[in-house]
């Protein structure tokens, strides 16, 4: 952690949720014995072993429906895995087209390709843990296929982390694209992005009066300048995968409330808070600061943001930030 930084209390987490207590939320026709409030709560509080992520997310995403039989997700599987051949096959077909009368779609394209190739691709032991080819592929085909959230820098991040965690491509888009849809209002820039970052100022000026007042002063401008936190996810401020797949679970829970990446990126910029004001920063060494929360811990971070969220709700909120957490 960077100097001057303010760290977070530790916590101390419940075994996450293996394989013999998922299995134990379903019947033995594979329908939903328990409560899918239940199941998220816990989720909230515990996490998911990494054995059972990638069935929960099918879940969490919308990929399943909650209320499907094992047989229906069967079919499922199977009808989005031919959508996925299907869309292959059409773009194949239209790649011509588009190459010759879309300027868009080549600088698109030639964005793609740069990306990709500045991802590291090996894990430490120099083991190939990605595959760049068939990541190209699907983040086309999810350019041409979602014209809401095209494409934008950092989505190369983000299928990679789907890639790793699914086993097939028709697995990693379609989580993609649902995940997409789950989070538009939070990391899509011409969706929700904007909207994050004005509630973020709206928070910050309820919650913490005198950070607001140095924010309006000296650094005007450095809370608009977050938005890769919310573009990303908040991918890039993590120390390991597993704790940015521990964080974007939680947001596909919907727990503790809606819209929670804005609590939490009001518990990142608390950690730079008190520097913040005893520097008398202006917005480019607040961005610095911000920009040098890095290798954090999940965990912690929930955590955090679950007792800015306790803290909310004892309060008399006003309108705008009750109709987007309440």
């Amino acid at each position: 952690m960077a100097s001057g930084q303010t760290p977070l209390p530790k916590v101390k987490r419940k075994p996450p949720i293996d394989k013999t207590e998922w299995d134990g939320f379903f019947d033995e026709n594979g329908l939903l014995a328990k409560s899918r409030d239940l199941i998220c709560v816990n989720i909230l509080e515990r996490g998911l072993h990494p054995y059972v992520r990638t069935e929960a997310w099918k879940f969490l995403t919308g990929y399943y429906s909650w209320q499907s039989s094992q047989d229906e997700r069967l079919t499922v599987d199977s009808t989005r895995r031919k959508n996925y051949e299907a869309l292959c096959e059409m773009y194949k077909k239209i790649q011509p087209l588009l190459e010759n009368l879309h300027r868009n779609f080549m600088e698109t394209r030639n964005t793609i390709t740069y990306d990709i190739q500045k991802l590291y691709d090996k894990d430490p032991l120099g083991n190939v843990i990605i595959d760049k080819k068939r990541l190209e592929k699907i983040l086309l085909l999810s350019y041409v296929c979602n014209t809401q959230a095209e494409y934008q820098q950092g989505f190369h991040e983000m299928v990679m982390l789907f890639q790793l965690m699914a086993e097939h491509d028709h697995e990693t888009f379609w989580l993609f694209q649902f995940f997409l849809q789950k989070t538009e209002h939070s990391c899509v820039i011409k969706i929700g992005v904007g909207k994050n970052l004005d509630m973020l100022n709206t928070l910050i000026n309820f919650l913490d009066p005198v950070f607001a007042e140095h924010l309006r002063g000296k650094g005007a401008g450095a809370v608009q300048s977050l938005f890769p936190w919310f573009c990303l996810c908040f991918q890039r401020a993590f120390k390991s995968f597993d704790d940015v797949w521990r964080l974007w679970e939680v947001l596909l829970t919907g727990k503790p409330c809606r819209n929670f990446q804005v609590l939490v990126a009001y518990s990142m910029l608390q950690m730079v808070r008190e520097q913040v004001l005893q520097e008398s920063m202006t917005s480019d060494g607040i961005l610095l600061a911000c920009n040098n929360l890095i290798d954090l811990d999940a965990d912690v971070l929930i955590s955090a943001a679950c007792l800015v969220y306790a803290e909310l709700i004892q309060k008399d909120v006003p309108q705008p930030l009750k109709d987007f957490f309440l």
